[in-house]
């Protein structure tokens, strides 16, 4: 298998300045890459039983899918090597993305204790935070060990404040300058996002100068702390269009997987932020 080029652990020329936010409209269709230039956001796993791939025409990056394999699994079931062979596939075929998700290990307190939270069951890992962080940490250096050459980015995690601190002090006693890093992933805010809780938080972590990354932002956290992201990705488009009819001439029961309604959704998104932040969610034909 043809291995990608050793590149600098960089975003791709063509990113946005560092006072823009490139914002990823998340989905599960990977056909879309085709389709739009508009970044987007998609799980490793839903590459995984690719027969026909399709060329990206525009920026986009890969999630792990942790959440769900935490939230089913309680443990992850791929082992990094597996992960980086998947990586370097889709890399080969679909062109190089922005960046990756490691396996990370969120420390919401639902991932932990496990139970009913929201309508969903959680296996749980019956495991603390301080332990979720320090797999964390040492997966991300595993993966850049067994892959340095590809673009896999670093994940913060933590409950509170403080626990991110800890989380961050963690990397920096294993050697890795997130500063230096063109992306640092924030995770366990998405339930946070619009609280003073999780602006606390993103606060706090970008006051370290970090590049960071929110995940499955919406309207509030981005009206809240978007202006403190270097980029976000979002699958509220497809919640929203489940509880409304189709739109006009479509013929599907609601417009859940449909791209014309996505990319209607993320323009109205931009245009609902304020305007003095309308310039934060970039893409590519604005970067």
């Amino acid at each position: 298998m043809t291995q990608p080029p050793t590149l600098p652990r960089a975003l791709p020329a063509g990113a946005p300045a560092a006072s823009g936010m490139r914002f990823y409209l998340t989905t599960h269709k990977r056909h879309w890459l085709r389709l739009t230039d508009v970044p987007l956001f998609l799980k490793s796993e839903h590459f995984d039983r690719a027969i026909k791939w399709d060329e990206a025409q525009g920026p986009y990056a890969v999630d792990s899918g942790g959440f769900m394999e935490l939230k089913d699994k309680g443990t992850w079931t791929r082992t990094p090597r597996q992960y980086v062979d998947s990586l370097r596939r889709i890399w080969e075929h679909v062109g190089p993305y922005d960046w990756a998700a490691p396996q990370d290990w969120m420390c919401e307190e639902a991932i932990i204790k496990g139970g009913w939270f929201g309508g969903q069951y959680f296996v749980g890992t019956r495991l603390s935070v301080a332990e979720h962080q320090r797999r964390t940490v040492n997966n991300f250096l595993e993966l850049r060990s067994l892959a340095p050459d590809l673009r896999i980015a670093p994940v913060i995690q933590g409950d509170n404040v403080p626990a991110y601190e800890r989380c961050v002090e963690l990397y920096d006693k294993a050697g890795v300058d997130l500063r230096a890093e063109p992306v640092v992933g924030l995770g366990s805010v998405c339930r946070l996002q619009s609280t003073r809780q999780g602006a606390a938080i993103v606060t706090a972590m970008a006051a370290h100068g970090f590049k960071l990354h929110g995940f499955g932002f919406k309207i509030l956290g981005l009206e809240r702390v978007g202006h403190l992201l270097a980029s976000a990705d979002s699958a509220a488009w497809s919640s929203h269009a489940r509880r409304r009819p189709p739109l006009p001439g479509h013929t599907h029961k609601n417009c859940a997987n449909c791209i014309d309604y996505a990319l209607k959704w993320r323009q109205k998104v931009i245009s609902t932020v304020p305007t003095h932040r309308q310039t934060l969610l970039t893409d590519r034909s604005a970067a």
